[in-house]
């Protein structure tokens, strides 16, 4: 199976096992993540700072809805997440103080060769 920047991206999120930038968080946050017809969900549950990922299809307290390839170019730091919901390409229902706590994890815009 080829993988993918949002692959990596939680990959490298679970492989933190715990993260001191979030000891004061708990809560999950699933992410909805449409390709086509199919989607694919990840699940983050964070707990003072551990954080697991899986694809389980559970309530959560923030939910994040967008296509792949958008979520690709945030996985990548190309795309701020706030910016694409502002534009309407990511939804976001819920808890969004967890989300903004996440965002600390996503990758910084790549710098210029210049």
């Amino acid at each position: 199976m080829r993988s993918d920047a949002t692959t990596e991206f939680f990959q490298r999120l679970e492989a933190r096992g715990h993260e001191p930038r979030l000891e004061k968080a708990t809560g999950t946050v699933r992410f909805d993540l449409t390709n086509g017809k199919r989607t694919s969900r990840w699940l983050v549950t964070i707990d003072k700072g551990d954080v697991a990922v899986s694809h389980r299809n559970l309530k959560a307290d923030c939910v994040v809805r967008a296509d792949k390839k958008v979520f690709d170019n945030i996985a990548t730091g190309k795309v701020n997440p706030f910016t694409a919901a502002l534009r309407g390409e990511v939804v976001i229902d819920g808890n969004t103080e967890l989300l903004i706590l996440l965002q600390r994890l996503l990758p910084g815009p790549p710098r210029s060769s210049s």
